[in-house]
């Protein structure tokens, strides 16, 4: 559909930093808005990609020292904006998404799918660190596992958009990323984690999911966190394919938060309400669109998905059982 093109960076801090009056823009955006959009490009060699270092690469990693810069109060993650030795912005994500949403970032990359430049640092200091929430994750200055995010280079966010209502419903590209989402058991599709952002370079608008880090862990929300997120007993024991006819198959994700709901005795209604209704999602996948994204994802080498975790900081033991299910379900979408 559309030829490979480098990937989207940023060297310089002046173009990370936004006024007063330049911010994000959380909106849906409106049809007569949308210009040139792209949600997918044809991958490059999958087979040779550096899936540890990803899309940003050796060159574009995060390097100390690393100095706060503000904290970001949105969503219900501990995170926070800072800047490294080369005059970057980062924002820093704490917390149970932060390694399974950088193994996302890696999978989605390799198959065309457009990524921030994610990194996982086991260990990072970060100078005048003071942030409110997140304390269990950070001692003083120093913080563990933290995911370290870049936008897209130079390019503004004009708004989010919709599983429901955007260019590419019923495509195949379309279809190939609702077989990731179950790929990965990726359960939390709030339209609200959908960006666009504006490529003025290459006059076109980019479409992505901006937040992956409800992955490889359950088919849908949970009363812990810890069980929903990361998780790799509740990946083990979640469902992939639920049905298969002549012409569509079902997974499992985004299954509906139901059963949340009930577990938590309404406590949790409002987590439910905003993630209700995008189970279909997951359902009446045309099957020659899923065969198509197994074919793509097959060319992947059980090294270049171990990467992937590795790049997560997963433990050893952990990224054996993870790449194997990871691998299992690839063959279940080649053998449709």
């Amino acid at each position: 559909m559309l030829a490979a093109v480098a990937p989207l960076q940023e060297d310089t801090a002046a173009k990370d930093s936004k006024s007063k009056g330049d911010k994000d823009n959380d909106q849906p955006l409106p049809p007569e808005k949308v210009h040139n959009p792209v949600l997918w490009q044809k991958p490059d060699n999958i087979a040779g990609l550096d899936l540890y270092l990803g899309q940003g690469g050796e060159k574009h990693k995060p390097a100390a020292p690393f100095t706060f810069l503000e904290e970001d109060t949105n969503g219900t993650n501990p995170k926070f904006d800072a800047k490294d030795a080369n005059d970057r912005k980062w924002r820093v994500k704490l917390g149970e998404e932060s390694r399974p949403e950088v193994v996302a970032s890696r999978l989605l990359w390799a198959m065309g799918y457009f990524v921030q430049d994610d990194y996982v640092l086991p260990e990072a200091d970060v100078q005048g660190l003071k942030i409110k929430r997140g304390g269990k994750f950070f001692k003083g200055e120093h913080i563990t596992d933290a995911r370290f995010s870049r936008k897209p280079s130079g390019q503004k966010k004009v708004g989010i958009w919709e599983w429901k209502k955007n260019p590419f419903f019923g495509t195949r590209e379309f279809n190939g990323l609702r077989v990731m989402i179950a790929l990965i058991n990726d359960w939390d599709l709030k339209d609200v984690n959908n960006a666009v952002y504006e490529d003025k370079d290459n006059d076109r608008q980019i479409f992505l999911i901006s937040d992956t880090g409800a992955t490889f862990a359950t088919n849908s929300l949970s009363t812990s966190r810890k069980k929903d997120k990361g998780n790799v007993d509740s990946y083990r024991n979640s469902k992939f394919i639920t049905r298969k006819t002549d012409t569509e198959v079902d997974f499992g994700t985004p299954a509906p938060p139901t059963g949340v709901l009930f577990a938590s005795a309404g406590i949790l209604a409002g987590d439910y309400m905003k993630r209700k209704g995008y189970d279909w999602i997951g359902d009446n996948v045309p099957i020659d669109d899923a065969r198509w994204m197994g074919s793509l994802l097959g060319q992947l080498t059980r090294e270049q998905i171990a990467d992937a975790f590795r790049a997560g900081n997963f433990p050893p033991e952990e990224i054996v059982i993870y790449s194997t299910i990871v691998e299992n379900r690839i063959q279940e979408l080649k053998a449709l």
